[in-house]
């Protein structure tokens, strides 16, 4: 917001009493040489005028003020009659000294200059940096599109980007229900932090969603057919996910948990009685980084009412100063901790957690079957 009309008034007044101040100094003391008499030299008082100007004025008002110091000394010499062969050198000290400190005004001017305008510059960057990072998680959240609510389960989603470069990046989250009643759930990673994996990412979540109204809807069939459509467009990046599904259907005690990893981090399930553990299995490479038509593998648990799980991407666990698996274990005790809250609360305390942003971005989702 711009600056309303009292503030406006406020900052010409200060501005003109700045302009205003050497002169009035300058007039003070030649009133104060009239009025306390000959012989009373007070006239080195001159040397302020242009010492203050250089705390505020341009450095062309300093020189001026610098140059009327001079005349108004000369001038006051005269008039005070010290022009004498008695009073020479001392006069001629006087003098040198209105000269030198009307030097080291201008010079401190041009320094204040320059360093006011290596503020407005880094301010300037500081402020188009900051609106860089608001434009880039507006974007990266459209692309994600509102927080994924699916019917028959609990549900919660965060993406928090990386401290540096575009403000975003290739991490994404998905969930929605199948044709047939089940839920599909979708974390994913394109490599990079630029624009370039954010739009690769957009591509890959929209293939996901398409590929599996079309008919591929177990998580190893998507993934198998997912590597084959990334193939065949030739991207030339690396794509790591873990594609599940739940069966909501009949409402009863349990229900199963069906996934696919691709080269990415295991979820971490909560039981209801708090205990938490890796959904771990050998993964599987990469999206992009095989020939086509490779077979990929699924795997099943049995969720009970009141468990959870979380799918995140390495942002959460990579740190500095921490290995993965430390980062990784430090999750899991943090889910044995909080892991049976509101999945809301979940999610913002384990980014609460983390202290600050790091370099990578990360994606949450949270499921849990309710009680």
């Amino acid at each position: 917001m711009g600056a309303g009309p009292d503030e406006g008034n406020v900052v010409n007044r200060s501005g003109r009493i700045d302009a205003a101040l050497p002169a009035v100094i300058l007039a003070l003391v030649v009133l104060g040489e009239i009025v306390s008499g000959r012989g009373q030299t007070v006239l080195g008082l001159v040397v302020m005028a242009p010492l203050v100007a250089s705390t505020a004025l341009s450095r062309r008002a300093t020189v001026a003020y610098a140059s009327a110091a001079f005349v108004v000394a000369t001038a006051l010499g005269l008039y005070e009659q010290q022009y004498t062969s008695d009073t020479a050198v001392a006069q001629t000290v006087r003098m040198i000294a209105v000269i030198l400190s009307g030097a080291i005004a201008v010079g401190a001017c041009q320094l204040r200059l320059r360093h006011e305008a290596q503020v407005a510059r880094l301010s300037a960057e500081a402020a188009a940096t900051r609106a860089a990072v608001r434009t880039g998680e507006m974007l990266q959240r459209a692309l994600l599109g509102s927080p994924p609510r699916v019917p028959g389960m609990e549900t919660a989603a965060r993406y928090l980007p990386g401290e540096q470069g575009a403000q975003v990046g290739g991490d994404w989250y998905d969930a929605f229900p199948l044709a047939d009643g089940r839920i599909m759930l979708v974390i994913g990673d394109v490599a990079g932090h630029d624009a370039p994996a954010a739009a690769t990412m957009a591509q890959t979540r929209g293939m996901v969603r398409a590929l599996a109204r079309s008919g591929h809807s177990s998580p190893a069939a998507l993934l198998a057919a997912l590597d084959d459509v990334l193939t065949g467009l030739g991207l030339d990046t690396l794509v790591t996910a873990t594609v599940a599904t739940v069966d909501v259907r009949g409402n009863g005690a349990t229900a199963p948990l069906c996934w696919s990893n691709a080269g990415h981090l295991p979820p971490v399930l909560v039981r209801a009685d708090g205990t938490a553990g890796l959904i771990e299995r050998t993964p599987e490479r990469l999206l992009g980084a095989g020939e086509a038509g490779t077979r990929r593998t699924e795997h099943e648990t049995e969720l009970h009412r009141g468990d959870a799980v979380l799918f995140y991407t390495d942002g959460l666990v990579e740190r500095r100063g921490m290995t993965l698996d430390d980062g990784i274990a430090w999750l899991v005790r943090a889910l044995t901790r909080v892991g049976q809250e509101p999945l809301d609360r979940v999610c913002d305390g384990l980014l609460g957690a983390l202290g600050s942003r790091g370099d990578d971005d990360i994606a949450l989702l949270a499921v849990r079957l309710p009680r």
